[in-house]
């Protein structure tokens, strides 16, 4: 890539996080207008702490779709990662350990995915959408369909989804901006995230180039996977127990945070600033129709509808580019 070309891509993506940023600023006022309760400080810091797992997720989802895949399991593996904490935990194992296992049970799920995509072939699509009824169908005969209560494990794992920093600022959103940051670098400023980037602009031309496209396909699956885990820890420390609910539809909004935030379903296009303020975007919806209060089941047809409309400027997108 010559270096007009990087100019090129630059001005596109800060064009596109310019458009989306506007959108979330006019979203933000027309609640501000609509509302007496949206632009408090409290309810600011709800909307961050309601949005942070959604943005972990989405940045989990991110990183597959860039290669040109998709991962439909990430709601199942949070919710898994949760689950076996919660059980090691009422097992009186220590928090550090229970927590270690937790993520490990998800990455475990994302070596699984790869290796279903990879060594077997079979369809990003289909395998994660089977992985995800297999997990989900383990969390149910497991938990017996019932939450399970961690709570006796007290403050030295609640605190990571109930304290808060000097009195005010949620761990979850520390928590959440680490991995962001984390995210951000390791897609823009590393080896791997350029690797990431040429699978899904080209497979072949990658494989032919020397990246080892199975051996990066694995390792996005495990990342995407651990990312996911965190989020799923968390989300089991906010709520003090673990559901077998936990997480269900979440890569239906992970999806449409990235998509929303320029990346395209059909790879190599995508950042992590757009998708954490595509996740806000969704984040800033939900509570801003709660709060004019909205039924629940009309804030589902809302975001639909966002949905629908991010993909289809994602298709103009691809149909101006094929011109």
């Amino acid at each position: 890539m010559t270096g007009k070309d990087k100019k090129l891509l630059s001005q596109k993506v800060n064009m596109q996080l310019v458009v989306i940023s506007v959108g979330l600023v006019l979203l933000m006022l027309f609640f501000t207008f609509n509302t007496k309760r949206f632009l408090s400080s409290k309810n600011l810091l709800n909307v961050m702490l309601q949005t942070s797992i959604a943005v972990m997720l989405a940045i989990a989802e991110t990183f597959v779709i860039i290669t040109g895949c998709i991962d439909l399991s990430i709601g199942s593996v949070s919710a898994a990662a949760g689950m076996i904490t919660a059980i090691c935990l009422n097992g009186r194992m220590p928090v550090p350990v229970a927590i270690l296992l937790g993520l490990l049970t998800g990455v475990v799920c994302g070596l699984l995915n790869g290796f279903t995509i990879t060594v077997l072939g079979i369809v990003p699509f289909i395998a994660t959408l089977g992985s995800n009824s297999i997990m989900r169908g383990l969390i149910y005969v497991i938990l017996n369909g019932i939450p399970l209560s961690c709570s006796s494990a007290g403050k030295s794992f609640t605190w990571i989804g109930q304290g808060e920093l000097a009195g005010w600022l949620p761990y979850p959103v520390i928590f959440m901006i680490i991995v962001s940051v984390f995210a951000t670098i390791l897609l823009s400023r590393t080896k791997f995230g350029r690797q990431v980037y040429a699978i899904g602009s080209n497979e072949n031309t990658a494989f032919l180039s020397g990246i080892k496209v199975k051996q990066m396909k694995f390792k996005v699956y495990m990342l995407s996977a651990l990312l996911s885990s965190i989020a799923g820890v968390i989300l089991t420390s906010r709520v003090a127990s673990a559901s077998p609910t936990a997480g269900e539809g979440d890569e239906t909004y992970a999806i449409a945070a990235a998509v929303i935030g320029g990346a395209s379903m059909s790879g190599g296009k995508g950042n992590m600033i757009g998708t954490i303020i595509g996740a806000f975007i969704i984040g800033v919806l939900n509570n801003g129709l709660n709060l004019i209060g909205l039924s629940s089941f009309w804030q589902q047809v809302a975001v639909g509808f966002v949905i629908i409309l991010a993909v289809y400027l994602d298709v103009i997108r691809i149909r101006i580019k094929e011109r």
